[in-house]
């Protein structure tokens, strides 16, 4: 009867959590905190309070926060009362939908102040960065895929600048398109007076 008490294992190992493995796994062991991932940007407090207490009381819920933005970035920590009501958040709420999302809960060594912002470069989640599908829920494409489209963006920027300039320093010579007009209709000094000499 005991194994059903037994916290399983979680998906991870926090590396930047500054404990070696079996001290993680001795802290997941006492934990009552749960890891929600994938969650859309657009998910409130209130929608997680409404979901997650349907297992247990909940101590808090700390929404996870771009580093820089801070604003949502599609994580939180849910801390439980009692270790029962975690464990029953990670079999009955794991894999289920909230805003047109599969989330997933999975046991957390506990809620430290500064876990709550994003890792990666630019702020949000490292996962983000480099995702390379479009996903509403969570901002468009991943920021590495934007970060891409920017340059190249930029430098069809820069080659139009390049044409006007070029066309810029044409007119300055005289040689733009309603000169040419005015004399001759664009044909060159030579076969303008080969003309007036054949008119004589």
């Amino acid at each position: 009867m005991s194994e059903l008490y037994i916290t399983p294992q979680p998906l991870y190992f926090d590396k930047k959590s500054g404990f070696t493995y079996d001290d993680f796994q001795k802290a997941i062991e006492v934990s009552t905190t749960i890891y929600v991932g994938y969650l859309s940007f657009y998910t409130t407090e209130e929608q997680l309070y409404e979901l997650f207490s349907k297992c247990g009381e909940i101590k808090r819920i700390i929404m996870g926060l771009d580093r820089l933005q801070k604003t949502p970035c599609g994580f939180c920590f849910v801390e439980y009362y009692a270790k029962e009501d975690a464990a029953d958040c990670i079999k009955y709420i794991n894999g289920t939908k909230l805003d047109e999302r599969l989330i997933r809960c999975d046991w957390d060594y506990g809620f430290k102040e500064g876990r709550q912002y994003g890792r990666g470069a630019s702020g949000g989640q490292v996962r983000d960065e480099y995702r390379t599908d479009y996903d509403p829920g969570r901002g468009g494409y991943g920021k590495q895929q934007k970060m891409v489209e920017i340059e190249q963006h930029s430098e069809m920027d820069v080659s139009q600048p390049q044409y006007i300039g070029k066309r810029s320093r044409d007119d300055e010579d005289g040689n733009d398109l309603k000169k040419q007009r005015d004399n001759g209709g664009g044909r060159s000094s030579r076969f303008r007076e080969r003309d007036e000499d054949e008119d004589d």
